[in-house]
């Protein structure tokens, strides 16, 4: 059984000691490949180092919301530049966040993202898109929309999936993949799972988000891993009543098709 997890931080210093022990659980876990996105310009050369050190590592180059604020237009060429890396196969970690520690004020993120959604599309590359509520993944899928991507075959992914089944409907009719992480297993988790058991199979991915929101039952250990991407890949199966080794396939095979790896 092989599986990939579709977005995790491998370049994060929660991995500073045992990364080596950590990839090596993935793959002992039938981890196939992963994709590790960027978050600001001071992480792209790590997260690229890491790609060149690990056969299995893919990379995405994006500005995430919370370090964007000082953004100059020239920047998406530093974005450009860093994303001819050959084994970069996605533009992102990007997208919108209205948290109230986020510096960045709509404006800045709304012109961010549509100059990383015109890169995509100019590169032949798909988006990892980050979101927090329901008001930012109405923003996203309406710049999306209006994008030069807009009603491409490979759009993208909306990452760490937890908004509702209208919002899960619209992000589908624009051609984009819905990735689920850790919470989708949480024990007192409802609405996730009804949402997952209404979408079609062939348009769902599975992440851990690593080192963030680790699955049930490996929440005591504070840390996510890409190893954890099992846990997901059963529940899902378990909510379509299917095996654990049918779901792999099809998740892993979307996985393969949408980012040309």
């Amino acid at each position: 059984m092989e599986l990939i997890d579709t977005h995790c931080h491998l370049d994060h210093e929660y991995f500073k000691n045992d990364r080596e022990q950590v990839v090596e659980r993935a793959r002992a876990a039938g981890v196939k490949c992963w994709v590790n996105p960027s978050l600001q310009f001071k992480n792209i050369s790590a997260v690229l180092a890491l790609t060149e050190q690990y056969e299995d590592c893919y990379a995405g180059i994006g500005i995430y919301p919370r370090y964007c604020k000082d953004w100059q237009s020239a920047d998406i060429d530093r974005v450009r530049q860093a994303a001819q890396h050959k084994k970069v196969v996605a533009i992102g970690e990007i997208g919108l966040d209205y948290y109230f520690n986020i510096k960045a004020s709509k404006e800045t993120q709304f012109t961010v993202l549509a100059a990383h959604l015109e890169l995509a599309a100019e590169l032949g590359l798909l988006v990892l898109l980050h979101n927090r509520n329901l008001e930012t993944y109405t923003d996203t899928l309406q710049l999306v929309a209006a994008s030069p991507l807009g009603g491409c075959e490979r759009v993208g992914v909306l990452h760490h999936f937890n908004a509702d089944y209208d919002i899960a409907r619209r992000a589908l009719d624009l051609g984009l993949h819905l990735s689920f992480a850790g919470p989708v297993t949480y024990p007192n988790a409802k609405k996730l799972p009804a949402l997952v058991s209404r979408l079609p199979l062939d348009r769902l991915l599975i992440e851990t988000d690593a080192p963030y929101m680790p699955p049930h039952p490996y929440r005591s250990s504070k840390r996510s891993e890409p190893a954890h991407v099992r846990v997901i890949a059963e529940t899902i199966a378990a909510i379509h009543k299917k095996s654990v080794e049918e779901i792999a396939e099809i998740i892993t095979q979307n996985a393969l098709r949408l980012f040309d790896m």
